[in-house]
């Protein structure tokens, strides 16, 4: 649990500055559960400079609740989080002083979003919470005021969150909140958890990630792991001390943030192969050959892959497909070699071609610039899978238009994911089987 926080102060000596404004939402990941918002009168001048910059003056603040009235609330929606500011270390200070001057310690972890910006978003021209807001999109209102800046920050964090493919964020907070407790039951874990989609991850008395996994139902899906038997459940039912997710609105980002993060973290229950998750691809042969024939083989006789599927059944059946859906002469479809000769009385030739070219087109993301657009986590958001010339770059998650025609804006608020040939069979085979996902063309010539 986390409480993302903003404290808007008078300035001052050190030591000597007070809060005449705070903003706290109360944040379990994934939404705000709570949250307090409210002007302080701190029973001192605000410095002019101050004053200009967040438009707040003392005339304001008159009849606004003294800091002692407020703290009980202030120490409440706080109770069990870790802080999250940006430049935490100034706002912790100054809530620290306010409490200390009441006789009372109060005492939270913190998390910095400049350090873990820093960490996570290396390349930004500037970390300052304006400038790295615009660089990456983020809407921003009543800037230097706390419920203004606290917003930015919180979506920040949300992105933060997404980017950090190490876990060492959730890891690090579940290591420092389950120290010396006993673990919730399996019960409370599964009642906590939300029916959507996204990726779970069942973590030990550690915290590490001993399981991890994609479900549209996460919910229903964890219930499944505490309910079945067999011998990688019952450890996990043994072993798991808590579970946390990432919904990720798209089904297709959590398949591919499933194996991904698989491949990475390699949790000890999960079967990670090293193998292709293909075992057969349809060779196009389109280099220019009289007669362009489709042609099934096993994956591993092709020097590159054109288009795969994982068993010969379904090769089939997709050249089924374009073969009615292209109109296709029997002669640009073959399982054997020798059986080509057979039908080129009745093929159209060039025109034939065109087609099977065509074909190759609309099934491929072979040399495509795009960005896949699917439903988001939440109303209002927009999540995106970016490919830049064929090749898988990352997924995010946007809320503005103007983000979604932006490829630059896209590269940055991205959580990069390194592209292979298992993540291009993912993608393609997805898009084969779900029409429903809207295509940005972001090649130059399109921009």
């Amino acid at each position: 649990m986390y409480a993302i926080l903003d404290i808007e102060s008078t300035g001052g000596k050190y030591n000597e500055e007070g809060i005449m404004e705070i903003a706290i939402h109360r944040f379990d990941g994934h939404q705000v559960v709570d949250q307090f918002i409210c002007l302080i009168n701190p029973e001192r001048k605000i410095q002019p400079f101050v004053s200009k910059l967040t438009g707040i003056n003392n005339k304001m603040l008159r009849s606004a609740p003294k800091f002692h009235e407020v703290a009980k609330r202030i120490v409440e929606i706080t109770e069990g989080t870790v802080i999250v500011a940006h430049n935490a270390q100034f706002d912790y200070r100054i809530l620290r002083t306010e409490f200390r001057r009441l006789g009372y310690d109060f005492q939270r972890k913190t998390l910095c979003t400049v350090d873990l910006s820093k960490q996570l978003i290396p390349d930004a021209e500037s970390h300052s919470l304006g400038k790295l807001a615009r660089s990456l999109g983020i809407p921003m209102s009543d800037r230097h005021r706390a419920n203004g800046d606290a917003l930015a920050t919180l979506k920040l964090f949300k992105l933060l969150l997404n980017k950090d493919s190490d876990k060492k964020i959730i890891t690090e907070v579940i290591r420092e909140e389950s120290h010396g407790e006993l673990s919730p039951t399996q019960l409370d874990m599964v009642f906590e958890l939300p029916s959507d989609t996204g990726v779970y991850y069942m973590h030990d008395k550690e915290g590490e990630i001993i399981f991890l996994g994609k479900s549209s139902n996460i919910k229903k899906r964890v219930n499944q792991h505490f309910t079945n038997v067999g011998k990688v459940a019952r450890k996990l039912q043994k072993e798991t001390k808590k579970v946390t997710y990432q919904k990720t609105g798209s089904e297709l980002i959590g398949i591919l943030k499933s194996y991904w993060e698989q491949k990475k973290k390699r949790p000890k229950y999960n079967h990670t192969s090293k193998k292709k998750l293909f075992t057969h691809a349809v060779d196009f042969n389109l280099n220019g050959s009289e007669h362009i024939v489709l042609n099934i083989e096993k994956s591993s006789r092709l020097e590159t892959m054109q288009i795969a599927f994982n068993g010969m059944d379904s090769a089939r059946n997709f050249l089924e497909r374009v073969q009615s859906e292209f109109e296709l002469c029997p002669g640009s479809i073959t399982t054997e070699a020798e059986c080509i000769r057979t039908f080129h009385d009745e093929c159209e030739g060039p025109h034939c071609n065109e087609k099977v070219t065509a074909a190759f087109e609309k099934y491929s993301i072979a040399g495509k610039s795009m960005a896949l657009l699917d439903r988001g986590r939440e109303t209002g958001e927009h999540s995106f899978v970016l490919i830049k010339n064929g090749r898988l770059q990352g997924f995010g998650f946007v809320e503005l238009n103007h983000q979604i025609n932006n490829i630059h804006i896209l590269e940055s608020v991205m959580t990069p994911m390194p592209g292979d040939e298992n993540t291009t069979f993912i993608i393609e085979s997805y898009l084969r089987k779900n029409n429903r996902l809207r295509t940005i063309d972001l090649t130059p010539s399109s921009a």
